[in-house]
C-alpha cells in the first residue's frame, strides 16, 4: 500500500509540472496585459518600466522558471486588478464556491442513489418511469436555461426566494458561510438546485444501472436464499457493491463542479471562484487564470488520488492485490 501511495505522488508530481507548464504558456500567450495595467496615452519610457517590473521584457522560459521558484514558496504572485497576493484572493472566494458545489453535488447524491435504485429494483413501475423521464431532462436541458427559469419563476414571479448573491453570513475561525443562516441558505437554493440538476440525472442513470445488474447476480440470490430481508439484501449487498462507480462519479463531479461552476455562478452572481475567474480573463488578469487553473488541476489529482483510496476501504480484491 505505502508503495502504491509513492507511486501515485510521484505521478502526481509530474502531471502538475505538466500542468502548469500548459496553463502558463496557454495564458500567457493570450492578449497583452500592459494595455489594462496602464493608460494607452502615457509615455513610451512608463510603458517600458512598467513591462520591465513585471518581468514581461524576458523570455518566456525565464519567466516560466521564476513563476515555478515561486510556486514552490507558495507565492502565485499579485494580482494586476485586485493588487493583492492571488492566494489570499483565491482563498476568500473559495468558501463560497465549496459550499455552493458541496450542496449540489451531495444534494444530487443522497437523493440520486436512493431514486435510481429504486428505479432499478422495480423498473417497470410508474414511480420509476418518472423517475427516469426527469433523469432524461436533467440531461437534456441545459444548465444556463434552468437558472434562467428559476429565476423567472421562484424569485420574479412568486417572489419566494432571491435571485441572486450570497445572503447573509457567518464567520467561523475568519471563513465565511452562508450556509448556518436562513437568509443564506434562501439564497443558496437556487443556485445549488440549479447546479444539481445534470449530477442528480447522472446518479439516478448510474445507481439505476448498477442495481439492475447486481439484483440478478449469484449473491443476491444466496443472500434471498439465507432469508435475509429485502431491505439487508439492498442495503447491505447490492449498495455495496455498487458504491464503487458511484465513488468514482462522485470524486468526478466533485472536482469539476467546483473549477467549472462558472455559468451558475454568473447567472446567479455568486461571489465565489467562477466569477472570479471571469473577470480575471475579462481584464487579462494573468496571476489570478494561472493560479486557478493550477490549483483546479491540483484539485482534480487530489480527488481522483482520495477516490483511489476509497477504492481499496471499499473493495477488499484491491487491497489483497496490492499486498
Amino acid at each position: 500500500m505505502l508503495g502504491f501511495l509513492i507511486q501515485r505522488l510521484m505521478q502526481a508530481a509530474v502531471v502538475m509540472l505538466a500542468i502548469s507548464a500548459l496553463v502558463f504558456v496557454g495564458v500567457f500567450a493570450i492578449g497583452n496585459p500592459i494595455d489594462v495595467l496602464i493608460s494607452p496615452d502615457v509615455t513610451q519610457q512608463i510603458r517600458l518600466d512598467t513591462i520591465a517590473r513585471y518581468g514581461f521584457d524576458r523570455p518566456l522560459w525565464e519567466q516560466y522558471l521564476a513563476f515555478l521558484n515561486r510556486l514552490i514558496h507558495g507565492d502565485f504572485g499579485r494580482s494586476f486588478v485586485f493588487n493583492m497576493p492571488v492566494l489570499n484572493l483565491i482563498l476568500s472566494r473559495l468558501p463560497a464556491t465549496l459550499e455552493l458545489t458541496l450542496a449540489a453535488v451531495l444534494g444530487a447524491t443522497l437523493i440520486g442513489v436512493p431514486l435510481g435504485m429504486f428505479a432499478g429494483y422495480r423498473p417497470d413501475g410508474v414511480p420509476s418511469r418518472i423517475i427516469m423521464a426527469v433523469s432524461v431532462l436533467g440531461f437534456a436541458l441545459p444548465t444556463f436555461w434552468i437558472g434562467l427559469m428559476l429565476i423567472m419563476v421562484f424569485a420574479v414571479q412568486l417572489g419566494w426566494l432571491p435571485a441572486g448573491g450570497r445572503g447573509e453570513t457567518v464567520h467561523i475561525l475568519g471563513v465565511e458561510w452562508s450556509f448556518l443562516t436562513l437568509n443564506g441558505l434562501r439564497h443558496l437554493f437556487l443556485p445549488a438546485l440549479t447546479l444539481s440538476l445534470f449530477r442528480l440525472a447522472l446518479m439516478i442513470r448510474l445507481a439505476r444501472a448498477g442495481m439492475r445488474e447486481a439484483i440478478l447476480s449469484d449473491y443476491v440470490k444466496f443472500a434471498r436464499a439465507q432469508g435475509l430481508s429485502e431491505m439487508k439484501v439492498v442495503c447491505g449487498h447490492v449498495l455495496k457493491n455498487i458504491s464503487i462507480p458511484i465513488v468514482t462519479v462522485f470524486g468526478l463531479e466533485l472536482a469539476a463542479t467546483l473549477a467549472f461552476a462558472v455559468v451558475t455562478e454568473t447567472i446567479f452572481s455568486w461571489p465565489g471562484l467562477g466569477k472570479l475567474i471571469i473577470d480575471s480573463i475579462q481584464s487579462l488578469d494573468r496571476p489570478v487564470m494561472v493560479a486557478y487553473l493550477v490549483l483546479v488541476a491540483f484539485l482534480f489529482i487530489m480527488i481522483n488520488f482520495m477516490v483511489d483510496i476509497a477504492y481499496a476501504a471499499l473493495d477488499p480484491r484491491l487491497r489483497a492485490g496490492r499486498a
